[in-house]
C-alpha cells in the first residue's frame, strides 16, 4: 500500500535537520562567537587546577543553547558547558552579539539573564530556587579571555541563608567587551575569576551536545499522558472552579506587577509547569458534570469565567483580596455552572455582551477599527458600572 502525503518525520530526523540548520547557520556568522576555554573547580586558595571543557564532564556537557537571526543575518549565539544536570554546577552560558546588534535597549539586563538561568533549573531539573531577587551583589571581577584578564560588572543573586526552599546558590551574570564585540557570561558553582572565555573554532560538538541534551530531556518526558487521559482527584462541588480561578488571578497580577516595573513579563516558576493544567482540566471536567455540557461547550464557559475574573482584576483595585472580591469571584463561578439569578446579574451580562463582541467571534466583523474599539470601550464601561452598582447595593 502505498503511503499517502508526507511521511511523518521521526524525533531522529528532526535532530538530523536541526543539526543540519545549525551548521548551516553558525558557518555564516561574520564575527567570533566565544565559549568556555577553562573553568576552575573550586575556589580559594586551593582550587584546583583548572580543567578544559568537556574534560570529565558528561557527555552534552558543550552545547549550542540558542541563536538569533535578522533579517538574515545572525544577531548572538549561545554556549553552555558544564553539568547541565546539576544545581550545583559548574554551569557557564556565554552569548556572544555580533557588533552593532547590541545597540539601544535590545541587551537583557543582568538581573533577567540569572532569572534565565534559575528558570532552566527549573524547566530542566524541576528545582525551584525562589523567585528573585535573593540577597544581590554588585561586584567588579575578572574573566579570562583568552589568556587575557578583562574587567567585568557582575550581578551576582544568591539565595539567602536560611531560606526553606533551598540551600543558598550563587548565580552570577556580567556583560564585557571584547574587540567590540559584547558578550554576556552567566555562571553557577564557578566564580568568575574560575571562567576562561576563548574563541570557537569548531562548533561541531556544541551541535552534537544540544542534540545529545535534547533527547536526554525527550526521554525523560516520554512517560507525558495528555491531560484528557489522566486521572485526577476527585472534587467536590466548586472547588475546581474556585482553585482555576486563584491561580489565573495569581498569573495575572504578577505579570501585571512586572509589567509595571519594567520588567520582562515571567510567570513566578510556582505558577508553572503543570499545575495550571491540572487546574484548568479539573474545572472544566467539573464544569461538564455540574453543567451538563460537552468539552467544548465547557471549555468556552470556563474560559470566559478566567477572563472575566482576571480581567476585572485588573480593573479594579477590589477584586482581590477583599471580601467585595470573594464574593464576586463566588458569583461568577455560579453563574458560569449554574446559570444562577445572582445579585450580580447585570454584570455577568454585561460581561456576555463584552466577551462575545470581541473580534475574531463568530459574527464580528471588523469593518472600521476605530468604531470597533470605540464598541468595547463602551461595552467594557457599562460592566464595570454594573459591578460598581452590585457594590453600592452590597452596602446597603
Amino acid at each position: 500500500m502505498r503511503e499517502s502525503g508526507r511521511r511523518r518525520q521521526e524525533p531522529e530526523d528532526l535532530y538530523a535537520d536541526q543539526e543540519v540548520f545549525s551548521r548551516q547557520t553558525l558557518a555564516g556568522a561574520g564575527f567570533p562567537v566565544y565559549g568556555v576555554g577553562r573553568a576552575a573547580r573550586g575556589e580559594g586558595a586551593h582550587r584546583a587546577a583548572p580543567a578544559r571543557a568537556g574534560e570529565n564532564a558528561p557527555p552534552g556537557s558543550d552545547s549550542l543553547a540558542a541563536f538569533e537571526t535578522s533579517n538574515g543575518e545572525l544577531s548572538w549565539v549561545e554556549v553552555r558547558s558544564g553539568d547541565w544536570t546539576s544545581a550545583e554546577g559548574p554551569y557557564v552560558s556565554v552569548r556572544t552579539y555580533r557588533p552593532g546588534a547590541d545597540g539601544g535597549e535590545s541587551l537583557p539586563e543582568l538581573e533577567d539573564v540569572v532569572e534565565d538561568e534559575r528558570d532552566r533549573v527549573y524547566e530542566q531539573l524541576g528545582i525551584d530556587e525562589g523567585e528573585g531577587p535573593g540577597r544581590v551583589r554588585a561586584l567588579r571581577e575578572w574573566i579570562t579571555v583568552e589568556g587575557e584578564p578583562r574587567s567585568v560588572q557582575i550581578h551576582e543573586d544568591r539565595r539567602p541563608e536560611g531560606d526553606p526552599r533551598q540551600e543558598p546558590r550563587a548565580v552570577w551574570a556580567g556583560r564585557l567587551r571584547v574587540d567590540g564585540l559584547t558578550v554576556t557570561v552567566c555562571g553557577r558553582g564557578v566564580p568568575p575569576g574560575g571562567v576562561e572565555l576563548a574563541r570557537i573554532e569548531d562548533f561541531e560538538r556544541y551541535i552534537l551536545g544540544r542534540t545529545d541534551l535534547m533527547r536526554r530531556l525527550a526521554a525523560g518526558r516520554s512517560s507525558f499522558v495528555p491531560m484528557e487521559e489522566r486521572e485526577l482527584p476527585p472534587v467536590v462541588g466548586l472547588e475546581a472552579h474556585r482553585a482555576l480561578v486563584e491561580h489565573s488571578i495569581a498569573e495575572s497580577v504578577a505579570i501585571e506587577a512586572q509589567v509595571r516595573t519594567q520588567r520582562s513579563a515571567r510567570l513566578p516558576r510556582r505558577l508553572r509547569g503543570e499545575a495550571g493544567a491540572l487546574r484548568w482540566e479539573a474545572a472544566v471536567r467539573q464544569q461538564m458534570r455540574l453543567a451538563s455540557e460537552t468539552r467544548a461547550q465547557a471549555g468556552a464557559a470556563v474560559t470566559a469565567m478566567v477572563n472575566h475574573l482576571t480581567r476585572l482584576a485588573q480593573n479594579t483595585d477590589w477584586a482581590v483580596g477583599t471580601a467585595e472580591g470573594q464574593a464576586a469571584v463566588e458569583e461568577v463561578i455560579r453563574y458560569t455552572v449554574f446559570a444562577s439569578e445572582v445579585p450580580s446579574l447585570p454584570a455577568q451580562r454585561a460581561w456576555e455582551q463584552l466577551w462575545d463582541g470581541r473580534p475574531g467571534q463568530p459574527g464580528v466583523l471588523v469593518r472600521d477599527v476605530r468604531a470597533t474599539f470605540e464598541g468595547l470601550t463602551l461595552r467594557e464601561g457599562v460592566w464595570l458600572s454594573a459591578w460598581e452598582q452590585w457594590r453600592l447595593e452590597r452596602a446597603h
